[in-house]
């Protein structure tokens, strides 16, 4: 019920988990209410129960059993991508949960169908695939570019495709509520190195909120330190390769793009790779950007 959680106003975004592998315990996962909703998007899935179990012990929600709290507060998911830092906690905790909506583009509802909740790994807990078909959650296939409205929760979604190691497929989503707007990236490596110009298309529709001052904060990975070749990137972005991606969005937007909070998600967790990252990116900011890391089970106070 709305009495058992904070509001948004509180409590938008929640981090259940930010880094990028390895520990299975802090996987990217981001929860996204509007304003005085207690119904949440959940932007990946990698991390749930610890999440939420760790969201529970720093008292941002006052329903004190995880159990009921996935089933209270989580709306939906919208997934980015199939990879299992990405998806593993919706699974693990599939049969916990309730009836829900997994929101996602076809080749990554494909994963699932055909991996995620493949008969032979996981039971079907789709609403598609391998028998037997438990149903519990239903498929919504995105269309890129299109926005959808996400029942009960007050949000709309635009999923952009991102190339993550191409030909692999992977998403932004871009929120709004009202004329306010997030965007949050799933994996993704920089149009140079794809070969793509995926990223140029996000930069040149988000822009126009950008100078307008509509949007609140983008949430995008930075997975490797500057050491890392190109060859070994996977389709992931170094500090090098955020501020160049930055600079061209910079070009489209001017000056604006200093007053938006941009948080650096999907830290690989190698020793000393988060102060690498921190320090290579602080020295990069020739723009003079805020950027912001994400904490698990944090509040994230946006402007």
């Amino acid at each position: 019920t709305g009495e058992d959680t904070l509001s948004l106003h509180d409590a938008l975004p929640i981090s259940l988990g930010v880094q990028g592998g390895l520990n299975e315990s802090n996987l990217s996962a981001y929860l996204v209410a509007a304003k005085d909703s207690n119904q949440f998007i959940c932007f990946d899935a990698g991390t749930i129960r610890t999440g939420l179990q760790k969201a529970i012990d720093q008292h941002l929600f006052k329903q004190q059993d995880v159990n009921a709290l996935q089933k209270e507060i989580i709306n939906s998911y919208f997934i980015s991508h199939g990879h299992l830092d990405h998806t593993a906690g919706l699974v693990l905790n599939s049969p916990n949960d309730n009836k829900k909506n997994i929101y996602a583009l076809p080749s990554v509802i494909d994963v699932f169908k055909s991996s995620l909740f493949g008969s032979k790994s996981w039971s079907n807990f789709g609403n598609e695939g391998d028998l037997p078909i438990i149903g519990k959650y239903s498929y919504q296939y995105l269309v890129p570019g299109q926005e959808i409205e996400v029942p009960l929760t007050g949000l709309y979604v635009t999923p952009f495709v991102l190339s993550h190691a191409k030909p692999y497929e992977s998403t932004a989503f871009l929120v709004r509520h009202e004329e306010e707007y997030i965007l949050y990236f799933g994996d993704t490596g920089p149009d140079e190195v794809e070969h793509a110009n995926n990223l140029e298309l996000v930069w040149k529709s988000i822009a126009p909120f950008i100078k307008a001052g509509k949007l609140k904060a983008i949430f995008i990975e930075v997975s490797f330190a500057n050491k890392v070749p190109d060859k070994a990137l996977f389709g992931h972005l170094t500090p090098d390769w955020l501020m160049k991606e930055m600079q061209q969005l910079h070009s489209f937007s001017n000056d604006n793009l200093k007053s938006v909070p941009i948080y650096i998600t999907h830290i690989k967790p190698c020793i000393d790779c988060a102060y690498t990252i921190q320090k290579e990116l602080n020295k990069e900011n020739k723009l003079g950007l805020k950027l912001l890391f994400p904490e698990q089970a944090k509040l994230i106070q946006l402007p």
